[in-house]
């Protein structure tokens, strides 16, 4: 049974319990009723988050849920189950008079028959297969794309930076052709902290960025060569990802200003391709890592490839609920966590079809269930509290990004965004740090060193910010539009069994379960890990829910300037 908080438990938690040690038990009470301190235990209050979690991931990661995604009857019934429970906790409706906002998508699901053909004047003659050596899909919303005898150009990464001086796109037109680059960035290549970021990955290095820039640079088509360290993750992940329906926004254009074709190349291909050019792969890699490099054609090679696509428009959902303040209700706090998954994909390689996302992003989505819940016990605040779930995360992050583009409540009215994703990676048990996502970019971090001393915690970066999860979650559209945004991920120094452990057990989840059908619901996992995340959040908004705080971006950061746009046009 859970326990139930009341604003008095709350307020004692959050000003007068020390540093962690398990407290004398919360027993259940009926909000009415007093609590005895002398009863408060942190044990209690995290075993019954962690029953939230365990209770609902495992009926959003069930078998009859189909991976939950958008457009399906996985959907349909992922958003049924968050409107009940939202209901049975007394929660309103956060769109008007509507739990939802819609959110227009069009899928795209290319015949996985499709072949890509290289050919060159020598006679050269390379088919590559799909899944196994290549993938590719396109944005463009159209039942055929074809791009025919497009000469291959390495641009290294495929990278214009003006800011760091350097432009991989120097001295070529690369219009009606198809480039090739490395994923990641310098920076990660040389190791080199005053290149870009060093190991932390910019946005620079992220594929998204890549597709976007070889479009705006007139190519027809786009090939990035995977490797699993630069990428963080291994080509299962890719073929995956890029298997079946890919969802983007419905556009009224079509999309055909985007590539005609987007595609990725086992390492292992290109370095093939490279050889029959005439280049040495591992050479130009390593100049590509350098300032001033210069693109270079592979030969006469040449790329064809011919997309037979079904296309498939409907309309996705945002499930909003909120909790209105009673002094200040137009100014929010909003958590965010995105419900869907990748669904069920027949040509996946495993026999088992279905990907059924327990830990991304069954555990996040639980956990925005167990917040309702906390802070509805604890009764409302002065500010109010919005629950977020989004759709198409997988997809591009198109849920938040619809909602950054026509939010509910004003941006500027927005006092910051709390996101949860993949909270199975702290299934292990409670630990003595606190991974942040982009640490140091914001004074929300204020107040969670707030609560992390609370726990007797500590911040820290976190583990492997060469992978650029601060590009790869929800918060990313708020930070875009200002909005100070907190992002947690991996914890990974153990209690119980140290932070070696815990490095390895994250690298175990990253290439045996990540984006697999693999990722299922586990009753064993112990769960109070992620339950005193979710109460450091709790305790974070409780903070900003009765404040009448501003927090802001720190000085240098590259969205610090939208924010105090957004603050010239609060009204007082």
């Amino acid at each position: 049974m859970p326990v139930t908080l009341t604003r008095f438990v709350v307020l004692l938690m959050l000003s007068s319990l020390a540093a962690c040690g398990d407290r004398p038990d919360l027993r259940e009470a009926a909000p009415a009723e007093k609590v005895n301190a002398s009863e408060l235990s942190l044990a209690a209050l995290r075993r019954s988050v962690a029953d939230d979690l365990h209770t609902h991931t495992a009926i959003l990661a069930s078998d009859e849920f189909g991976g939950r995604a958008p457009g399906t009857a996985g959907e349909s019934l992922t958003i049924e189950y968050l409107v009940d429970e939202f209901m049975a906790l007394g929660l309103t409706r956060g769109n008007g008079d509507s739990w939802f906002q819609e959110v227009p998508v069009t899928s795209v699901e290319t015949s996985p028959d499709v072949v890509m053909s290289i050919r060159g004047g020598g006679g050269v003659a390379r088919d590559l297969a799909y899944n196994t050596e290549m993938m590719v899909s396109t944005q463009r919303q159209l039942e055929s794309v074809t791009v025919r005898d497009s000469q291959l150009v390495f641009v290294g990464y495929g990278i214009r930076a003006p800011e760091q001086g350097w432009d991989d796109y120097a001295g070529i037109d690369v219009r009606g052709k198809t480039v090739v680059m490395l994923i990641n960035d310098p920076g990660y290549a040389t190791q080199d902290p005053t290149l870009f970021n060093g190991n932390t990955m910019t946005y620079y290095g992220r594929w998204t960025y890549k597709y976007e820039e070889a479009a705006r640079q007139g190519a027809a088509a786009a090939i990035i060569v995977h490797q699993t360290a630069p990428a963080a993750y291994p080509w299962e992940v890719v073929s995956g990802s890029w298997m079946g329906p890919q969802i983007g926004l419905t556009a009224e254009d079509q999309n055909r200003e985007l590539l005609a074709a987007e595609a990725w190349i086992q390492e292992s291909v290109a370095r093939e391709l490279f050889a029959i050019a005439g280049l040495d792969f591992k050479r130009l890699s390593e100049a590509a890592a350098k300032p001033g490099f210069e693109p270079v054609p592979l030969a006469d090679l040449t790329m064809s490839v011919s997309l037979r696509n079904t296309l498939a428009s409907t309309v996705s959902n945002n499930v909003v609920a909120m909790l209105p303040g009673t002094e200040h209700p137009e100014e929010t706090v909003i958590y965010s966590a995105h419900w869907d998954h990748l669904g069920t994909i027949e040509g996946a390689d495993s026999e088992d079809k279905i990907f059924n996302g327990a830990s991304d992003n069954a555990t996040g989505t639980a956990a925005l269930l167990s917040l309702a819940r906390l802070h509805r016990e604890a009764g409302p605040a002065p500010r109010s509290v919005v629950f977020l779930a989004v759709t198409a995360e997988e997809s591009g992050l198109l849920g938040s990004k619809w909602y950054a583009e026509n939010p509910v409540v004003p941006l500027e009215k927005t006092v910051a965004n709390l996101n949860m994703d993949n909270l199975y990676k702290n299934v292990d048990g409670r630990t003595r740090d606190i991974a942040v996502v982009g640490y140091g970019n914001s004074e929300l971090e204020d107040y969670l060193a707030r609560a992390a001393d609370r726990q007797d915690r500590v911040l820290k970066q976190e583990p492997e910010p060469e992978k650029g999860y601060y590009y790869r979650s929800d918060h990313l559209n708020f930070a875009r539009k200002g909005v100070p945004a907190l992002y947690l991920t991996r914890s990974t120094d153990s209690r119980t069994y140290g932070s070696e452990w815990g490095l390895k057990r994250l690298t175990e989840y990253t290439t045996r379960h990540y984006h697999k059908p693999s990722d299922e619901y586990d009753e064993s996992w112990d769960l109070t890990g992620s339950a005193e995340d979710v109460l450091l959040l709790f305790d974070v908004a409780t903070q900003l829910a009765n404040s009448r705080d501003w927090p802001n971006w720190r000085e240098g950061n590259e969205f610090r300037a939208l924010r105090e746009q957004s603050a010239s046009q609060r009204t007082p």
